[in-house]
């Protein structure tokens, strides 16, 4: 069930909402959990399984590992085997057409017959729940957060709506106590409200509009050299304001819930080099692969030879888990090479001696290119486009971007939004009366744009 969507809007959330207030305690993370999987499983309610699965596999796990530590054990063989399930099921269901397709693009090369295969269907937010309960049984067996004892809280914590599809991914750690108890109040619905209300109308009057220009630019066969850059740029805002949207509205519903989420945007833009664009960019996968995979690889405590390969090899399976395409292996590796020269030069762009403002248009060049490749369908198209932006190659056929008054709207609003804003959740906590009823008109704008969309996805539910 999509958030920007009527049923979700006008019936689920009201009510989901209402019988969670007025529940007593003792029943609330049951009804989360039936909620939550009322949500998820809408459309495709096999998925139910998969993820109430993979919860199960982790909270025993979980409860393996500590039994074996009380014993003097350290319990690896379930981490090993909880980590082993869940990457398995990980990569069937979201590279084995991938891995399928290679193989047979081989064996045609070398004169043989392609495998018989049916693509494998990708469930959906498989990647961010699987990161999210490998967090768990991780932090168990390093002793940093206690097993929990209830598999109705751990389903709760694993299921909840909001984060379930797309994130962020919610460590156990930050909400093991919320779990058990939380509050109700009516500051913090107001605030989740106005964090939904500004999520949506990011989502639907930015996001959604300049994705139309950036869909244009990415499947033309020639454009122009501004054009090419007005359609990288506008894809640049459409992935942010789309996944920041998204999150705004996830940290929103959560907090209507009586759940406090981390931050997952803090105005990556103005970053001034690509590893600060690293601390400020989806934080919660970001500090996820820095804690769980880079650090675990060594860091950067083996020497300089080392540190460089384990940034490489971080952000190319960074890459890869976003998809699976080179086109997304591509982008990993140069976010992992922009990291290591970075480190090399002390953490600091090439450009790190020019002025601030300067710093920050020069990372947010090299951040758009980095997008084609994420955005390109092919590795060859993503070429093909960075050579029109650079104005060179050939071009067939040179067909111009339609960019009307109401795109040029959506462009000016993105950075005004995105370069003189604070992030959502900082005006949000202000409850700023002023702030608030400049939301209004826009959220009702956004609602008759929901009604008037045919097709509403969020860019990252592929993912």
């Amino acid at each position: 069930m999509v958030f920007s969507s009527h049923i979700f809007l006008f019936y689920f959330l009201p009510s989901t909402l209402l019988l969670h207030w007025v529940l007593p305690r003792q029943w609330k993370n049951f009804f989360l959990i039936v909620a939550s999987f009322i949500c998820y499983g809408w459309h495709k309610p096999a998925y139910v399984l998969l993820a109430a699965f993979s919860a199960f596999v982790d909270y025993t796990a979980g409860a393996l590992i500590a039994k074996d530590q009380e014993r003097g054990k350290t319990g690896k063989r379930w981490l090993v085997g909880s980590i082993t399930t869940q990457l398995s099921l990980l990569a069937w269901f979201k590279y084995a057409n991938f891995g399928v397709g290679i193989w047979n693009g081989l064996s045609v090369k070398m004169g043989g017959e392609p495998m018989a295969w049916e693509n494998v269907a990708l469930p959906v937010g498989i990647s961010f729940y699987t990161f999210q309960t490998m967090s768990y049984t991780i932090d168990v067996y390093r002793k940093e957060v206690p097993r929990s004892r209830s598999l109705v809280d751990f389903l709760c914590y694993v299921s909840m709506f909001p984060q379930l599809v797309s994130g962020p991914i919610v460590r156990y750690q930050h909400v093991e106590g919320q779990v058990k108890e939380r509050t109700l109040t009516f500051g913090k619905t107001v605030q989740g409200m106005t964090m939904l209300q500004a999520g949506l109308a990011k989502k639907l009057l930015i996001a959604d509009f300049l994705g139309t220009v950036a869909d244009a630019a990415f499947k033309s066969q020639g454009l122009s050299s501004s054009d090419a850059w007005l359609g990288a740029l506008c894809y640049t805002f459409q992935i942010y304001f789309d996944f920041s949207g998204y999150s705004d509205m996830a940290i929103g519903l959560a907090l209507m819930l009586g759940f406090r989420y981390p931050i997952n945007f803090d105005r990556p833009y103005l970053s001034t080099s690509i590893t600060e664009f690293w601390r400020r960019w989806h934080i919660s996968l970001s500090s996820w692969l820095r804690d769980y995979l880079y650090i675990p690889l060594g860091g950067n405590r083996k020497g300089h030879f080392r540190t460089y390969a384990n940034l490489a090899l971080t952000m190319l399976l960074g890459g890869l888990w976003h998809g699976a395409n080179w086109t997304f292996i591509v982008w990993g590796a140069y976010q992992g090479f922009w990291l290591c020269v970075e480190r090399a030069l002390g953490k600091k762009a090439l450009f790190g001696h020019l002025p601030k403002p300067l710093q920050v248009l020069g990372t947010f060049v090299l951040v758009i290119v980095g997008w084609v490749f994420f955005r390109a369908d092919t590795l060859d198209y993503a070429i093909t486009y960075l050579g029109w932006m650079a104005g060179v190659g050939s071009v067939p056929v040179v067909t111009p971007l339609e960019f009307r008054p109401i795109h040029l709207a959506a462009l000016c609003a993105a950075g005004i939004v995105t370069f003189a804003f604070p992030t959502t959740q900082v005006w949000a906590s202000r409850l700023d009366p002023r702030w608030m009823v400049t939301l209004q008109p826009l959220f009702l704008i956004a609602l008759l744009q929901m009604q008037l969309a045919d097709n509403i996805p969020f860019l990252y539910f592929q993912f």
